[in-house]
Order: structure tokens, then C-alpha cells, then sequence
């Protein structure tokens, strides 16, 4: 796994507009079902919160930074390449002919993506307390680590029910 995460690089995929969070679902499928999770790690359609004024209160409401697009964290080869490529929604990947070009360091940084992994002092079945993001102030026991995505699975307690919530490791510390 180790190895995959270094030859992984980020790529972007022109979708249909409006088709990008189809497109990602489909990819996730097409990659459970194929088995390349040690190739493809991650599918993103990135967000960012934007404030919009209706009937004259103000609404914070998530967007999507690049209509259209969709971002992959992936090895390159011939497989990883045809799945992607071939999936319902995808015109293509960005660059030059059919050459994918992956972003660079300074592309990916006003993204948020932190390329450097993250280790960390804790594993399945200890309790974390999430320190930022949405979850803050959450206390819960670690189900799974996905390294890959550099995050942590834990359950939640939802409208009175557990929910397994993914909350990445720079968010979270151990108890």
C-alpha cells in the first residue's frame, strides 16, 4: 500500500455538467467491483461553502468549485485508465490529445489536498475525539482506517442511531 500511495497522482476528468456526483458514485462502484481500490484511492467532487442571500436572510450553502469536473487520486496505467475513461458521464481526462496530465503541488494546494500522509497515534478500536470540522467535539471508536484517504470511519450517534461517519486523520486525536 505504501508503494501505491507514492506512484498515486491526482488527475482531473471533464463529466457532463451536473453529472458529477453520478459519475463519482459510478466510479466508486467500478472500483469495488473490479477490485482496484490499490489503484484508484480516491474520487472527489470538491465543494466549498458559499454564502447566498434569499428573501433577504443570508444562507450558507455548499457548491461545487469545478462544475464539470471531478478529481481521482490514482496510479496511471492501462486499467485505471479504461474504468475512468469508460465510465457513463466521463468525456474525458484533462490534457493535451488523450495524454492525462496529474496536477501539479501548487495546483492541488488552493484545493485543500494535502499530499503528505499523516500518521498517527491510533487504530481500530480506539476512541478519538474529533477536534475540527463539522464533527468537532465528537468522541467515537475507530471501525476502519483507510489510509488511502487518510481517514478514519466512526460511529455517530444520529437521530438515535449509530452512523458510521469519515472523518480524515488531521481532524481527529486519540483520547
Amino acid at each position: 500500500m505504501a508503494e501505491a500511495e507514492t506512484k498515486a497522482k491526482w488527475y482531473v476528468v471533464h463529466t457532463y455538467s451536473g453529472y458529477e456526483n453520478k459519475v463519482k458514485a459510478n466510479i466508486d462502484k467500478a472500483i469495488e467491483n473490479r477490485h482496484l481500490e490499490e489503484e484508484i484511492l480516491e474520487v472527489r467532487v470538491p465543494m466549498e461553502d458559499v454564502v447566498e442571500m434569499k428573501n433577504g436572510s443570508k444562507k450558507t450553502v455548499q457548491k461545487k468549485m469545478f462544475p464539470g469536473y471531478v478529481l481521482i487520486n490514482m496510479i496511471m496505467n492501462d486499467d485505471t485508465w479504461y474504468v475512468v475513461r469508460n465510465t457513463r458521464g466521463v468525456t474525458g481526462f484533462v490534457g493535451p490529445g488523450s495524454k492525462p496530465v496529474p496536477l501539479t503541488e501548487a495546483e492541488m494546494k488552493p484545493l485543500g489536498i494535502k499530499t503528505e500522509n499523516i500518521s498517527v497515534d491510533f487504530a481500530e478500536g480506539d476512541t478519538i475525539a474529533v477536534v475540527a470540522g463539522v464533527w468537532k467535539d465528537t468522541v467515537g471508536i475507530v471501525q476502519r482506517m483507510d489510509f488511502g484517504k487518510q481517514a478514519a470511519t466512526i460511529n455517530v450517534e444520529l437521530f438515535g442511531r449509530e452512523t458510521p461517519v469519515e472523518i480524515s486523520f488531521a481532524e481527529v486525536r486519540r483520547m
